[in-house]
């Protein structure tokens, strides 16, 4: 089963590449239920973009592995784009090796709370694991501030990437792709985000692998085609998923008398749709599912 499940989900390092190399971005969607993997889908599926799915641990707790691998398993059976599947911000060691286990194609090990030393030594050992059976492997130095499932990150606390780190991190640990924390945030933003984009490029002048933006959600247009430009070529959309949802949840329950979940859920549905096809846009990564 695990060996057909990596036939259908892919490993996407070289999608990365190529990206990073041509100067679009493959979208990183976090999925929720069936219907959010659904959209997605099918939205990716039109624009012909390659594409990522996520779950967070908080989505693996709710969903559950098996149904997760065997739900994202029938829709790379069925979708003619390349899918991978990521676990993002991943802490606990055996969901990680769980997640290999079940098929993921690509973990984010994710210690960026811990001191340097020890972040590095927890890393290298799972990226060790996953790299013997094809894994794509994310790490994070600095950290996102906001909430994502149970992590919280008061404004004050969040730090950001250390550049003249970022080399030593990377060496130190074999990942392939780096996280970097450059001013975003988890959730929803209070005012229009100012990424440290002279940040950026410093960790670029030292730094060859793809670069991960998290907390994208709400980022003005020109702040993420200027990430883009400098070496970010993996974008993570969460927040952004849930908002449609709920928008058209709520917008078919304001009758009361509804209780049909194929027509409140199937409208949430759509508005997700929607919201991928302009984000899959912005990245520049229509057409580029070879």
């Amino acid at each position: 089963m695990e060996r057909r499940v990596r036939m259908l989900i892919r490993n996407p390092l070289p999608w990365l590449k190529q990206a990073q190399a041509e100067g679009w971005a493959v979208p990183a969607f976090n999925m929720h239920n069936l219907e959010t993997l659904q959209a997605i889908v099918d939205a990716c599926s039109k624009a012909r973009s390659p594409l990522i799915l996520q779950t967070t641990p908080g989505t693996v707790k709710y969903m559950r592995l098996p149904y997760i691998a065997a739900c994202v398993r029938a829709a790379a059976e069925q979708a003619d784009i390349p899918i991978a599947l990521h676990m993002d911000h991943a802490s606990d060691e055996d969901m990680l090796y769980q997640g290999i286990k079940a098929g993921y194609s690509s973990l984010m090990v994710d210690r960026a709370h811990l001191p340097y030393d020890e972040n590095v030594a927890f890393v290298r050992r799972v990226a060790a694991v996953g790299h013997a059976v094809d894994i794509c492997m994310e790490g994070e130095l600095g950290r996102i501030g906001g909430v994502e499932d149970s992590l919280s990150v008061d404004d004050r606390e969040a730090t950001m990437t250390v550049p003249e780190e970022a080399a030593a991190f990377v060496q130190a640990t074999g990942i392939d792709t780096l996280a970097v924390a450059i001013g975003t945030a988890h959730g929803v933003y209070k005012g229009e985000p100012e990424l440290d984009f002279d940040r950026l490029a410093k960790i670029k002048a030292k730094v060859s692998l793809p670069f991960v933006l998290h907390g994208a959600s709400g980022v003005p247009e020109h702040q993420i085609k200027a990430a883009m430009r400098l070496g970010v070529c993996k974008i993570n959309i969460a927040t952004e998923i849930k908002i449609p949802l709920a928008e058209g949840i709520r917008a078919i329950l304001a009758d009361e008398t509804e209780n049909d979940p194929r027509k409140y859920m199937g409208e949430g549905r759509s508005r997700v749709m929607d919201m991928v096809r302009e984000k899959v846009a912005l990245f520049g990564a229509e057409g580029k599912a070879g």
